[in-house]
């Protein structure tokens, strides 16, 4: 598999400066979703780097530091629960991406974004489906993205421990619904993702 694909055919028409885009937590009822902007030296590839989703959490946290010390930089942009509510969850992605990209040390020249829509970014933009496993930048970026917030999360964990976030996350899971049922909402779950329940409150 070449990991460089898309960056090499992005050489070969004259751009410089590559960076990857990747979000994490766009499916979660609770937390802010993130996104992470990677720029590797050219024709990098970091060893056991890959869709953050095949990778074990123990993995992915040596990966983090890995990336962080050998990339040229990387940024880290979110969009709050909040943000998500008011102007959903596409919009606020595409807001954690422009953050993400607005906090690199150097300017990219082009942006390889995973996924199928483009975050409108001030420079060329390539949206890459599946992008997190075909691209060196994109995987590094989605390590960084996920990493990042799980670590959030685990923080939330202990502000807010009968919703046990260290277990899901703030994934939607039978664990998850059960404290919901239980304990309510907190100010970090997202509405716009609970409506059902809350319409039966």
């Amino acid at each position: 598999m070449n990991w460089l694909e898309y960056e090499n055919e992005a050489t070969k028409q004259g751009f410089e400066v590559i960076c990857g885009i990747d979000e994490a937590g766009r499916g979660p009822l609770a937390g802010p979703v993130y996104a992470a902007a990677v720029i590797l030296p050219k024709g990098h590839i970091i060893d056991g780097v890959d869709d953050s989703k095949k990778i074990s959490e123990k993995k992915r946290e040596i990966l983090f530091d890995k990336i962080v010390n050998e990339c040229v930089c990387y940024g880290v942009g979110t969009a709050t629960e909040r943000e998500i509510d008011e102007i959903n969850i596409l919009q606020a992605t595409f807001l954690a991406m422009q953050r993400a990209f607005n906090s690199l040390a150097v300017k990219p020249d082009i942006a390889l974004i995973d996924g199928n829509k483009k975050p409108g970014l001030p420079v060329e933009e390539w949206d890459i489906v599946k992008g997190d496993a075909k691209s060196a930048n994109i995987a590094a970026a989605s390590i960084i993205a996920k990493v990042s917030r799980d670590r959030y999360m685990l923080e939330m964990a202990e502000r807010y421990p009968q919703y046990q976030f260290e277990k899901h996350k703030g994934y939607g899971t039978k664990l998850h619904y059960e404290m919901i049922e239980k304990y309510g909402i907190s100010p970090i779950h997202r509405k716009t993702f609970l409506k059902k329940i809350l319409n039966n409150e």
